[in-house]
Formats: C-alpha cells, structure tokens, sequence
C-alpha cells in the first residue's frame, strides 16, 4: 500500500485568468467588523482554497482608491494585517447569497481546469505592496 500524497507546503504557481473577481458588484457595507472571510487564491484536490481571514476595520484602499476592509490572519505570518477591497472576499462566517454565488461562480470556472491535480495550485491572482494592501492583479496600477 503506498503512502497517500500531499500538496506541498508552498502551492504550485499557475497563473490562471481570473474573469469573475473584478466584475464583482459587492458594496463595502457588505462586510462588517467581526466576519470571518475567505480571499480565495486557486485550487486543491478538487475545491477552491485561499486564506481564511478576520474583518477588523474600514481602512481606505489605497490601489482601487474606495473603501476596503482591514483584514487579520490569525495564523500570522509575514505579515498579520493586510486591507483588501470588498470585492476580493467571500463570507466564511455566515451564508450570504452574494457569496455563495460568487464562490459556485468561481467552483465553475475553475475546478474543472484543475480536476484531478494534487497539489495546490496558486492562480497568481493576489500581491500584497509595500503598504500592507492587497491587491487583484486587475487592480494593480504602475507605481502603487
């Protein structure tokens, strides 16, 4: 009998294009101080996986220039706080149907690009700049 195989610790980089996450319409008042949220980032052993993550306060967005969210990975980490716009995170802590959609949206489109791969796959949608922000590779502007 052969020893299960895990993904590796450091996900595999496959940049893949993300149509779904910057035509998002979700409102910062969509998302309070307390949720827990998800910033999805690509694909393992068949469902989507990203950094689970805690709302902590409005902080302004400095890359999209509107409102976003101060955001506190409990894990810690490089780096523990990073602000992310509201349209980047899906709701953990409760079922909304805005999230829900958006999460079978992206189930949908890339799942199936990915069906039977092992290993954690990276689709290079995120960075986070010097100033603590995350940033969607659609957002990303020269100089921010």
């Amino acid at each position: 009998m052969t020893e299960p195989r895990l993904p590796p610790t450091t996900p595999a980089f496959a940049p893949t294009p993300d149509p779904l996450t910057p035509a998002r319409d979700v409102t910062h008042a969509h998302f309070e101080a307390g949720d827990q949220v998800v910033v999805l980032k690509g694909a393992a052993g068949g469902e989507l996986w990203g950094e689970a993550m805690r709302v902590v306060a409005p902080s302004w967005h400095t890359p999209t220039d509107e409102d976003g969210w101060r955001l506190r990975d409990a894990t810690g980490g490089a780096q523990t706080y990073i602000t992310g716009h509201p349209r980047y995170l899906v709701h953990l802590s409760r079922r909304c149907p805005d999230c829900l959609i958006h999460l079978r949206a992206m189930e949908d489109h890339l799942l199936p690009r990915y069906a039977g791969q092992g290993v954690l796959i990276d689709c290079g949608w995120y960075t986070t700049t010097a100033l603590g922000q995350l940033v969607h590779i659609a957002d990303a502007r020269g100089g921010r």
